[in-house]
């Protein structure tokens, strides 16, 4: 069981007036935007869009050339940083064994090396990995991969986890994992914000969906109304499935 967070420190991730540009050209563009205010966010759109622009910029890893990013009403900084998760579709893992890219992560935290073996181990418990704990995490299959980093991730109890095309290339059995290891995580406070080119994980998943092209949020709707209710000519193309450009 993931226990339950206490004293959300980054919630709700916020900016305002975001702009990105190279050669001339807008690769994002966002007025407002606030997240965090419900479970689970799908990000979708056509590649190219400005998605994993977006999450990385609220993420504090890319500078915006103008505009603000708030965490919880104040700029991003080092001491929060670990509030703030990010699941990557290529996993970043150490060449360690599985159980050690987790105590890795955690000693960063605070918990000496016993009690950081112990939470690790109960993490991989969690994640069903316990019997890969000491294999080395690259020769792990790619979905046991993803799930070590998303186990890994959510040792550190962050308050906001962003996933970009983080099942995108895993097979059916462990996608599963990973999203009943989300659903708990979320019972017990976690904030989700995924980008996905599966419409039935949105559907699965989703509280509200943020449609985004050529850099701008086109959409951004409760599920029910982005699936069934929309006006927008834009978000009815899409999910018809037209080619956005």
């Amino acid at each position: 069981m993931h226990e339950p967070r206490r004293g959300s420190s980054v919630l709700p991730i916020s900016a305002r007036d975001l702009l990105i540009e190279r050669g001339g050209r807008q690769l994002l563009c966002v007025p407002q935007i606030s997240l965090g205010h419900c479970n689970c966010t799908m990000v979708v759109g056509p590649n190219g869009a400005g998605k994993s622009l977006l999450l990385r910029t609220l993420c504090g890893l890319q500078q915006a050339d103008s505009g603000t990013v708030s965490w919880n009403g104040s700029p991003p900084d080092r001491s929060r940083r670990h509030r703030v998760g990010l699941l990557l579709q290529r996993p970043v893992l150490l060449r360690r064994s599985a159980l050690q890219n987790v105590i890795f992560a955690l000693r960063l935290t605070g918990p000496d090396r016993h009690q950081a073996s112990q939470q690790a181990t109960a993490v991989l418990q969690q994640a069903g990995l316990a019997a890969v704990a000491n294999t080395a995490a690259h020769r792990l299959s790619g979905g046991e991969q993803q799930r070590l980093a998303l186990a890994r991730a959510l040792a550190l109890r962050p308050d906001m986890l962003f996933m970009d095309e983080a099942t995108a290339n895993v097979d059916p059995a462990s996608t599963l994992v990973i999203e009943q290891q989300l659903c708990n995580a979320m019972q017990a406070g976690l904030k989700v914000v995924m980008i996905s080119h599966d419409t039935g994980q949105a559907r699965r998943l989703a509280n509200d969906v943020l449609l985004m092209h050529n850099g701008h949020v086109v959409e951004h709707s409760d599920r029910q109304a982005f699936f069934e209710r929309t006006n927008n000519p834009v978000t009815r193309r899409w999910l018809a499935g037209e080619l956005l450009v």
